[in-house]
């Protein structure tokens, strides 16, 4: 039976620490009980934010001895909250999931479940209706993923969707480089050409109700481009290796 780690990259996130830490406790002891996994831990990474997310995570490692965190003296960006969560997961399998809860968490149990019939090593979720965040948000979006898909051939729906449920044993194969949002770009697309098995399936999305995402942000955007470009350029050049995996539409 596998073990759980669900991994939460965290920069200023104060308002949305504590109730992400009691859904990922909800479904994981649910998933207990059902002997769906052995056990389970909730990690997150304190990417040095500036408010009270620090001291809020403290308190809750504090009173419950299934919870860890890991804190950045410095905000390192997206990809390098995400390589600290994957370094330092401990269990068999492990969700990686923004901490402003964009999915219902107890749709873990069918991203497992899937996991395990198809003998998949990662299961990548898409957002059935983005329309809840804005047009520009979703244009950038739909460019972004046809972009990808055209220079990798990726076949992946929502490629920056934090819902990602990875065995272990693919950070064993797959070293990841970027320092921003391109990480979970990276992280699909490595693991495609090192042949590992892709799946999708499709959930309902909840919009930030609180904070500030940069994800649109000029500055955000000129690093995607930038991580992507250098990625392209390593492949083309031979740098990186591996097959191709088969990746369900």
């Amino acid at each position: 039976m596998k073990s759980l780690t669900i991994f939460y990259p965290a920069y200023n996130e104060q308002s949305y620490i504590k109730r992400a830490v009691e859904a990922a406790k909800e479904v994981g002891e649910y998933m207990v009980r059902e002997k769906e996994i052995s056990g389970y831990e909730i990690l997150i990474v304190n990417d040095g934010s500036t408010d009270a997310t620090a001291a809020t995570a403290e308190e809750i490692v504090q009173k419950d001895d299934c919870v860890r965190v890991v804190h950045h003296q410095k905000n390192t960006g997206l990809g390098g909250a995400v390589r600290t969560g994957f370094a330092n997961a401990r269990n068999d399998v492990v969700l990686y999931s923004d901490i402003d809860l964009p999915f219902d968490m107890m749709e873990l149990r069918k991203a497992f479940r899937l996991m395990r019939y198809y003998e998949a090593d990662i299961v990548s979720a898409f957002r059935f209706d983005r329309t809840g965040e804005g047009l520009r948000r979703l244009m950038y979006s739909r460019l972004y993923n046809a972009l990808i898909q055209f220079l990798f051939n990726l076949r992946v729906k929502d490629i920056n969707f934090s819902f990602k449920l990875i065995r272990k044993e693919v950070f064993g194969r797959v070293e990841l480089k970027s320092e921003g949002s391109f990480i979970d770009a990276e992280l699909l697309i490595k693991a495609k050409q090192s042949g590992m098995k892709i799946i999708q399936f499709g959930t309902d999305y909840f919009p930030r109700t609180r904070g500030v995402s940069t994800l649109s942000s000029w500055p955000t955007i000129q690093k995607i481009l930038t991580e992507m470009m250098q990625l392209r350029r390593e492949m083309k050049s031979g740098r990186t290796d591996g097959a191709a995996a088969e990746i369900s539409r």
